[in-house]
């Protein structure tokens, strides 16, 4: 589900000023300063006063905030399960049965403004195929985007994922590389490991260096 100006009408805790608008002086005085209620967009406290809000709201509805994972909620009652992740403003949510995934959606539409995506297919990357015996997740989409952009979409596959009895040193000849795109393209291997646990050495050795 998506919550609807997720970043708006929350109320601040803190004492918050703005300057007037250009065009907009209030009194003919444009050393007046205005003191919003409500968060706007742009405000570093904006984020946190969504997130108090819906942290409270879901303590309420008797959820607890995983021991690993700040943005992970869980609800058990009996032997029903209610797990939900939140993403800014995007809230993922399963149950092992189909009548608690439906109450909370009900229940959550009261209190926010939301519209309902339908089942997860494609999440931060992460494409995932849902069936009555398992749920299987790949980044197809996304490793192609990232072939694409360093130029490698043509290159042929290979069956390992780095060459044997290489021997790396960050003391040797080779040619002097961009450290910020090798660091970027560390950076989306290690993305990748979520669903490629087999290059995971690789993309720990290559990230020493």
């Amino acid at each position: 589900m998506d919550v609807k100006s997720a970043f708006l009408n929350r109320d601040l805790e803190e004492e918050v000023y703005i300057e007037q608008l250009d065009g907009f002086i209030l009194g003919n005085d444009p050393k007046l300063v205005c003191r919003p209620k409500k968060a706007l967009y742009g405000l570093k406290q904006t984020p946190r006063a969504w997130y108090y809000h819906l942290d409270k709201y879901l303590h309420q509805q008797g959820f607890s905030k995983g021991s690993a994972y700040n943005n992970l909620y869980i609800k058990i009652d009996n032997d029903k399960l209610l797990i939900l992740v939140v993403y800014v403003d995007d809230i993922i949510f399963g149950s092992n049965e189909e009548s608690i995934s439906q109450n909370f959606s009900s229940v959550m539409q009261k209190e926010f403004e939301m519209s309902l995506l339908g089942e997860l297919t494609y999440f931060l990357g992460l494409q995932v195929q849902q069936n009555k015996d398992n749920i299987f997740l790949s980044q197809t989409k996304y490793l192609k985007q990232i072939l694409k952009k360093y130029g490698m979409e043509d290159l042929k596959p290979v069956c390992n994922p780095m060459v044997t009895g290489c021997s790396l040193s960050a003391n040797d000849d080779s040619a002097i590389v961009h450290q910020p795109t090798y660091r970027s393209m560390i950076g989306i291997l290690l993305y990748l490991t979520g669903t490629r646990p087999d290059i995971m050495h690789a993309v720990g050795i290559v990230g020493r260096f």
